[in-house]
């Protein structure tokens, strides 16, 4: 089967730094953070009581009450950024052929506010209590069975849950699927909403959170000699991959073409990474064949970048590995820096500016990196910071997730 071109045609976001694309990348370029004290519930227990929380989102903006109401906050977030990614590509479903058009949208975690919530009713209250919309609200697949609903899609929909590496894998299955003639259009990327007593709790137990509160603003910070940990985060970023003639028939605005996905796993520890970063070099690898391009032609490194000692250090290894000597002319930054890590949902916004990165010759800066730890790599350029303008031909995000997950992406220019 003959390989068809697959272009991004649609935009959006749902973060702690905006609830647009422009406001989220006017944002990370001008250095600033979204992480601050946790608001929605008493974070004062935990050892942790920041995150990348996302402040007075209203979903009424998007759906009624009727619907809103049978659905968990991280669908809520998906189907707000998919209704701006839908707007921002022109598309008029009604005249599409439903069936060439389809959902794959990545989560972590899924539903855990409403898990939660109804735990608490089922201890208090009892079963009789339990609201029969409850595994609606909680399973995984419920963002992208929403969007298609919404939107009246009726190709290929599934959910991809593979921890932080989800919206990665969800965006590339998309690709291929396009790609491969499955399907001519995807509304595709990743939600979470884990910024909640237990999502809190789990992490704080596994000791990965920073503990900087009385900081928040800098609590976040890759490849820093004075990392100590993630920033847990919220929020969602859904593209529109479309078929590239079809994109043309209707004159769309094109943002960037998909080139190469890459997949693998560490086959080593449910949450630390192989330490010589081997299996996230073998996903980029994997990408840049499927691309066709060399290592010497990409210009930038959207990178996983979690501020976690181990991560950080393997990722920057695995990038060695892959580019050699050209690793010192590249351009890497974390996205995390400003935002947080954003679990399931975290791949689909780092390609999105990814993507900006490319339209604006602008690349975002790793804010709070003033020491790079000598094991990550001094002589690399981390964009520290500041934004740096450099234009950008072909560029790579990296996704790793606890359970070994590695993703790898090859966005490049039209």
């Amino acid at each position: 089967m003959q390989r068809r071109r697959v272009v991004i045609t649609g935009l959006g976001c749902v973060t702690a730094l905006g609830e647009s694309v422009e406001e989220l990348f006017t944002a990370l370029c001008a250095g600033k953070s979204g992480v601050s004290t946790i608001e929605s519930f008493d974070p004062s227990p935990f050892p942790v009581r920041i995150a990348g929380e996302i402040k007075n989102f209203d979903v009424s903006r998007y759906l009624d009450k009727k619907d809103s109401k049978r659905m968990d906050r991280f669908s809520h977030l998906a189907l707000a950024a998919a209704i701006q990614a839908v707007r921002d590509s022109g598309l008029d479903f009604s005249k599409e052929d439903p069936y060439r058009a389809g959902s794959i949208i990545g989560t972590g975690i899924g539903g855990i506010k409403e898990i939660e919530e109804e735990h608490q009713i089922l201890l208090h209250k009892g079963p009789g209590k339990v609201s029969p919309f409850c595994v609606p609200r909680l399973m995984a697949n419920a963002a992208c069975g929403n969007v298609a609903i919404y939107f009246g899609l009726k190709g290929p929909n599934f959910c991809v849950s593979s921890a932080c590496a989800s919206g990665n894998h969800a965006i590339g299955e998309a690709f291929h699927n396009v790609a491969y003639g499955y399907s001519d259009i995807q509304i595709t990327g990743g939600s979470e909403a884990a910024v909640t007593p237990i999502g809190l709790g789990s992490f704080c137990a596994a000791r990965a959170l920073s503990t900087r509160n009385d900081n928040p603003q800098a609590a976040s910070r890759p490849f820093d000699r004075d990392r100590d940990g993630f920033v847990l985060a919220e929020g969602a970023g859904i593209l529109v991959l479309e078929e590239y003639e079809h994109a043309k028939r209707r004159n769309a605005k094109i943002y960037a073409e998909v080139l190469g996905y890459g997949a693998t796993d560490d086959g080593y520890h449910i949450t630390a990474p192989l330490p010589d970063g081997s299996g996230a070099a073998k996903a980029m690898e994997f990408a840049l064949a499927d691309a066709g391009i060399n290592p010497e032609q990409v210009d930038y490194i959207n990178a996983h970048g979690t501020g976690t000692v181990l991560n950080d250090v393997a990722e920057v290894t695995a990038i060695k590995k892959v580019f050699g000597q050209h690793a010192y002319n590249l351009c890497i930054s974390s996205t995390k820096s400003c935002l947080g890590h954003l679990l399931g949902a975290t791949a689909a916004v780092e390609l999105i500016v990814t993507v900006m990165a490319i339209c604006r010759s602008m690349i975002p800066p790793t804010i709070n990196l003033e020491n790079v730890d000598p094991a990550c790599d001094p002589k690399l350029d981390f964009v520290p910071l500041k934004a740096k303008e450099r234009k950008i031909r072909f560029a790579i995000s990296n996704s790793l997730g606890f359970g070994g997950h590695n993703s790898c992406l090859v966005v490049g220019k039209i």
